[in-house]
């Protein structure tokens, strides 16, 4: 869940195909990205649905998330829907943010932004899927309670992160809605589905059923 924050789409600074049209009105941001190539991590991800319940239609190539920055810095694509490490280090390599889409949902739903979660298959008996659900939590538990020895054991696989940058990073993502989604992650999440449903961008509504 990204509360207030989420994936974001950024533009190389000095971009004059965005600037020259951007007032900062939320209608000119929208008519300025819709006339952009944006670089996205794939369409079957939930930042790119989000993107498109924010934007609508828009034309976009897909590359690995972390070659978004590479992608607009070499002009294949003129911003980039970044997510990941990239949310915090997009300003010291270049970029500048266009649209937050987490606090652009926040502000139309008040609510979190649905951007991962873990699925159990239904056909797993429900005594099984208590199990399962409480080994999760006790594993965001013991992490949460050993938060330094935890960010210190993310650092080899964080990209141009030191500890503090990496810890935030962590905070942002692994918290307690990542323990118990609660009412307004539940409601998050169905909104989330229900808008992509009425827009077209998924084929069927989806009815979410969360294990407990």
């Amino acid at each position: 869940m990204g509360d207030g924050y989420g994936p974001i789409v950024v533009k190389k600074i000095r971009n004059s195909k965005f600037e020259i049209r951007n007032s900062g009105q939320a209608a000119d941001v929208r008519e300025s990205l819709r006339s952009c190539v944006i670089a996205v991590p794939g369409r079957m991800t939930s930042a790119f649905l989000a993107l498109q319940l924010y934007l609508g239609d828009f034309k976009h190539i897909v590359v690995a998330f972390d070659e978004i920055f590479d992608a607009v810095k070499n002009r294949r694509a003129d911003a980039g829907l970044v997510i990941h490490e990239g949310q915090l280090t997009y300003a010291r390599s270049g970029f500048q943010k266009i649209v937050d889409l987490g606090e652009w949902w926040k502000r139309e739903t008040g609510l979190p932004l649905p951007l991962g979660g873990n699925v159990l298959r239904k056909d797993i008996p429900p005594a099984i899927r208590s199990d399962l659900l409480q080994i999760i939590r006790e594993s965001i538990d013991y992490g949460l309670a050993h938060r330094a020895e935890a960010v210190r054991h993310s650092l080899p696989y964080a990209r141009e992160m030191d500890t503090e940058l990496a810890g935030k990073f962590i905070g942002m993502y692994v918290n307690d809605y990542t323990r118990d989604y609660g009412e307004s992650g539940r409601a998050a999440v169905r909104k989330f589905l229900r808008h992509a449903s009425s827009a077209g961008y998924i084929d069927r509504e989806v009815e979410v059923e969360f294990a407990a």
